[in-house]
C-alpha cells in the first residue's frame, strides 16, 4: 500500500505547484515611450482577482541602487514609464493591512537596507514625480532575499499555495516580497 501513497502524494505536490505557477496570465502591452516593454500580469488567489500593469525596465549592465533606481530613501515607481498599478477585486491583506478592493499606484521605497511597499490612491499618472505621503494608501514592510542569478528585466510574481500567497518583485540580485492574504 505503501507503495501507491508517495507516488500519490508526489503527484498531489506536483499538481498543486503546477497550479500555483500557471495561475498567471501574461498580456504584452504595447512598448513605452521610454523603450520599456509593458505587461500585465493577472492571477486569481483564492477567488480574489489581482492584475498589475507595469513597465519592465532592464538592467543594461548597470547596478539597481548605483546607476538605476531604486535609490536608497527615494521612493521608485517600481516599473518604467508610467505608473505601476495594481487592480484587485476583494478586499486584501498585504502584508498587515487591509487593502479594500480597487486600483492602486506601486511605489516602493528602500530604506538602510530595507524596502516598503507603498500603495497610493492617486492612479493614472506618469511613474514620476512620486505623489506624496498625502495620497498613501498605505505602506508596509517587506522581506529582502537575494536571487540566485540576477534578473534582467524587473519582474512582479505572485507565488500561491493553499494555505497563503507572497508577491515579490525580482530585479538583479534583489527579491522583495511580501504576504498577500484575502479579507
Amino acid at each position: 500500500m505503501r507503495r501507491f501513497v508517495y507516488p500519490l502524494a508526489a503527484f498531489a505536490l506536483a499538481a498543486a505547484f503546477t497550479t500555483a505557477v500557471s495561475a498567471q496570465k501574461i498580456t504584452e502591452l504595447k512598448t513605452g515611450g521610454g523603450g520599456s516593454p509593458h505587461v500585465r500580469a493577472e492571477w486569481t488567489i483564492h477567488g480574489a482577482n489581482i492584475s498589475i500593469e507595469y513597465g519592465r525596465p532592464s538592467l543594461k549592465g548597470r547596478t539597481p541602487g548605483r546607476d538605476i533606481d531604486p535609490y536608497d530613501g527615494k521612493e521608485w515607481r517600481t516599473g518604467a514609464d508610467k505608473a505601476t498599478t495594481i487592480k484587485i477585486d476583494k478586499m486584501l491583506m498585504i502584508g498587515s493591512l487591509h487593502v479594500p478592493a480597487g486600483t492602486y499606484t506601486i511605489y516602493t521605497i528602500p530604506t538602510d537596507g530595507a524596502w516598503q511597499l507603498i500603495l497610493s490612491k492617486k492612479t493614472g499618472q506618469w511613474g514620476i514625480p512620486y505623489p506624496g505621503k498625502a495620497d498613501d494608501l498605505c505602506r508596509t514592510p517587506m522581506k529582502l532575499s537575494t536571487n540566485a542569478k540576477p534578473v534582467e528585466q524587473l519582474t512582479y510574481t505572485i507565488e500561491d499555495t493553499p494555505a497563503s500567497a507572497t508577491l515579490h518583485i525580482d530585479w538583479g540580485t534583489t527579491r522583495a516580497s511580501v504576504a498577500v492574504t484575502i479579507g
